[in-house]
């Protein structure tokens, strides 16, 4: 076979670094935003931003003397207090960055310095007198095991007795329970220690009188047992018998098996309801009160308000990222003065805050899009939840539904309703008898309204909520109301039975 050389002509697609930064900022949540901007910030000298907690901030120097903010928040440095000379060019950030279609000129080194941006307005001073603007220190957290200990140093006084105390609690778990029994703590002690296991069991029984009620139980009848003791002014037969529920009826007391209950304890109604609502006063988890986690929060993206005429979205400008590129840099660069690396971090940092325009941009038109069709929801709540898809919003905003699949995913909005998430206002639909469709999210809402305001002595069962609903119109199998009642965290019909 003979080797020869030829020249092809092919079209191909390829994503440019700047488009391929543009998809994964578009993509991140807020949070994973401002943690890629850190590490950003942290690579290239070349961008800044204004919005920096410390700005409003006393600091030190390192000669020891004390810097106070500026006026408009900006620190008091000459290059920044300092106006243009005559004839001179202004300073590089003073004024907004307009990129190009490409985010690049093409120029040399000092004609891409001529663009760099000053993003967003920077937020007004805060008087350092003011309550919000002094520093909060938190309490301190006191743990389970802190908790204990501190009970046990003024219980106990011999060393001994306060060791093995000290090796139960350590065998508690977050919710109080003793994970391992007594004979394994035991088995695990050295022989030498010459520890008997009614040590352990004596221990334990004090360790069980501490606070919370019910620490240190076994299982959770003992846990119920324990506090139901100690519950005061509870009548001694309503007692006797919330303590024999627990103790040898509980899986039926949890499935409300009222009937059985009632023949196997030979009591009433009444007595039976007074007896519930002992045990409905106990905690089955005495040790989740001292966890430590922290509850996380979610910022909006965007705002939707009510107006005169209609509904206002608008981003929250609390979570934009108010960037610029360094002025002293850009001036180097102009000058000719800076190396061919600083060039490139200049362009990059242009792309970035295109990119990030470019991302909230998008973010507010997919928003108004969704308020546009879902009027009804924030209107009248859930129940008026249209159905929508994604190649509808698509198609109205000329983009790709890949990309509002990556809009919608993880950007929520703060409504009169709550917080949603943007991909709470899509779903399916179901059909109905009038030829039109409803939404799937707007059928949950209605079994959730049937189901609250069912009688609780004759909860409403599944095959019920759906003819209910085909009263309204909707056609729904049996089926579908117990998927979306299972989605909703709902109990099945013979778990919302009373007394």
């Amino acid at each position: 076979m003979k080797q020869s050389l030829q020249l092809r002509t092919s079209q191909h697609l390829a994503l440019t670094p700047q488009l391929q930064q543009s998809i994964r900022l578009l993509q991140l949540s807020t949070l994973e935003l401002h943690q890629e901007l850190e590490q950003i910030l942290g690579e290239n000298p070349l961008l800044e931003r204004l919005d920096d907690p410390l700005d409003h901030s006393v600091r030190l120097l390192a000669d020891g003397a004390i810097s106070a903010p500026a006026p408009n928040g900006a620190e008091a440095t000459p290059d920044t207090l300092a106006p243009p000379q005559d004839g001179a060019a202004p300073a590089e950030g003073d004024t907004p960055y307009e990129g190009g279609a490409d985010g690049a000129d093409g120029g040399d080194s000092a004609s891409a310095a001529d663009g760099d941006s000053d993003w967003g307005e920077v937020g007004r001073a805060k008087n350092p007198d003011d309550d919000d603007s002094r520093p909060q220190i938190e309490a301190s957290h006191c743990t389970l095991r802190e908790h204990l200990l501190e009970q046990m140093r003024v219980t106990v006084t011999e060393e001994r007795d306060r060791v093995l105390m000290e090796l139960i609690i350590d065998a508690l778990d977050d919710n109080g329970y003793l994970e391992e029994s007594l004979e394994e703590i035991h088995a695990r002690l050295p022989e030498e220690a010459e520890v008997e296991l009614d040590e352990l069991r004596t221990s334990l029984t004090l360790l069980q009188s501490f606070d919370p009620a019910g620490v240190g139980a076994r299982s959770a009848s003992e846990c119920l047992a324990l506090q139901i003791k100690q519950l005061p002014g509870i009548p001694l037969v309503t007692r006797r018998m919330a303590l024999l529920i627990v103790d040898k009826y509980l899986t039926w007391f949890a499935q409300r098996e009222f009937n059985k209950l009632k023949k196997a304890l030979d009591c009433d109604d009444e007595d039976l309801r007074e007896a519930q609502a002992v045990i409905r006063q106990c905690n089955p988890h005495p040790g989740a009160e001292f966890a430590s986690d922290v509850s996380d929060y979610v910022v909006p993206d965007v705002i939707v308000k009510k107006v005169r005429n209609g509904w206002q979205v608008s981003l929250n400008n609390d979570v934009m990222p108010k960037l610029r590129v360094n002025a002293m840099y850009a001036n180097l660069l102009k000058q000719g003065r800076g190396e061919s690396a600083m060039g490139a971090q200049l362009q990059e940092a242009k792309w970035l805050i295109k990119n990030m325009r470019q991302r909230f941009d998008t973010i507010l038109r997919v928003a108004e899009a969704i308020v546009e069709r879902q009027k009804n929801f924030f209107s009248h709540g859930a129940v008026a939840m249209r159905p929508l898809v994604l190649r509808e919003i698509a198609d109205t905003l000329g983009l790709h539904e890949s990309t509002i699949s990556r809009v919608t995913t993880q950007k929520y909005m703060l409504t009169p309703h709550g917080m949603f998430e943007l991909k709470y206002f899509f779903g399916s639909h179901v059909a109905t008898e009038a030829g039109g469709e409803a939404s799937s999210t707007a059928i949950r809402a209605l079994i959730v309204q049937l189901t609250g305001a069912e009688d609780p002595k004759n909860p409403l069962s599944d095959s019920k909520i759906a003819d209910m609903l085909g009263e309204q119109g909707m056609v729904i199998a049996r089926r579908t109301v117990a998927k979306y009642r299972e989605a909703l965290k709902i109990p099945p019909v013979s778990l919302r039975k009373a007394l």
